[in-house]
């Protein structure tokens, strides 16, 4: 067995073990923790398509989360839709427009893409901030109702957290999909060889845009499962700071890696949500732990970790003897 079949080992059970580890602790609170990790980990996952694998770093991806989160909500608030017909709605919509902002922003590259999706996120803020009436504006959108499913209501939190474990592993499993496919090699070489790449053939514009769109879909998803979830929505969700700390979680985790963005998000929101509760400047902790990753493992938890490994486990051949 090589150390690269053993690390992918160790992680699956890694992620097993802390999939089950809010329910084996059975209180409401962790299970909730739970829930709200696994809904930013596929928020993150969809934010590390642009940054880790297509090398297009963006800062107003909560644009998408917020969008979808508020298609829903005015749908079942407001016009009488089903919770899954209003979500079907909402990723139609979601898809369009990152298709409509990806062609925007993809006519700049690299601090000019930033800016560009900066510009287009502060811009669905100002909508939703401003277009009270519609909106709510600053009191947003409450009382969504949370959906039952198969008769089954999720207002329970265990019920609610086993379909967010089902939806999650979808979602990364589409990921893995997506990294291993003919599009996903191809928007890797993008990032790494632009100019090569189109030498070969690749339109590079398309390649990068269509990443786009998949990015944007996994974030309504994300979004979908937010407003399930909080059951409200408000114009900060759409905001700078949501879209700053997605990518946090991406980069803390390991960009361009599968696990990377789950490992980040887990940190994130538990440095929030639980150490919050006994540190009253849990910020500072948050910035702190930020820079201590930076320092020692500055590619990321997850890649950081596999480089250690690697150099812990020793390189077998597939007859069991150590190699030399």
């Amino acid at each position: 067995m090589t150390s690269n079949t053993r690390i992918t080992s160790i992680s699956v059970t890694l992620l097993v073990l802390a999939l089950a580890a809010p329910l084996v602790a059975g209180q409401p609170f962790y299970i909730n923790i739970g829930s709200q990790v696994l809904i930013a980990a596929i928020f993150a996952m969809s934010l590390n398509i642009l940054v880790g694998y297509g090398g297009m770093t963006s800062i107003g991806h909560a644009a998408y989360l917020g969008t979808s989160a508020y298609v829903v909500a005015l749908l079942t608030l407001q016009h009488g839709f089903g919770f899954y017909a209003a979500s079907a709605v909402a990723l139609g919509v979601v898809v369009v427009m990152a298709a409509i902002f990806g062609a925007i922003a993809l006519r700049g590259t690299g601090i000019t893409f930033l800016m560009i999706t900066l510009a287009l996120g502060q811009t669905m803020w100002g909508v939703a901030f401003r277009w009270s009436d519609v909106t709510g504006g600053d009191n947003g959108l409450p009382d969504i109702k949370r959906p039952d499913l198969f008769g089954l209501n999720l207002v329970e939190p265990g019920l609610f957290y086993a379909v967010m474990i089902a939806l999650f592993v979808i979602a990364l499993v589409g990921m893995w999909i997506f990294t291993q496919s003919g599009l996903g090699l191809s928007l890797q070489g993008t990032r790494d060889q632009p100019r090569r790449m189109g030498m070969l053939g690749h339109h590079v514009w398309l390649v990068r845009w269509i990443a786009f769109i998949i990015a944007g879909f996994w974030a309504g998803v994300a979004g979908i499962a937010f407003i399930g979830y909080h059951g409200y929505i408000h114009p900060l969700s759409l905001g700078l700071a949501n879209s700053a700390e997605v990518l946090l979680m991406v980069i803390a985790g390991g960009a361009g890696t599968l696990l990377g963005p789950v490992v980040g998000a887990a940190i994130v929101v538990v440095l929030k949500m639980v150490v919050s509760a006994y540190v009253s400047r849990w910020v500072l902790l948050l910035g702190c732990t930020f820079v201590a990753i930076v320092i020692l493992l500055p590619e990321g938890v997850v890649p950081g970790l596999e480089r250690l490994l690697k150099a812990l486990l020793p390189e077998t051949r597939d007859d069991g003897e150590a190699s030399s």
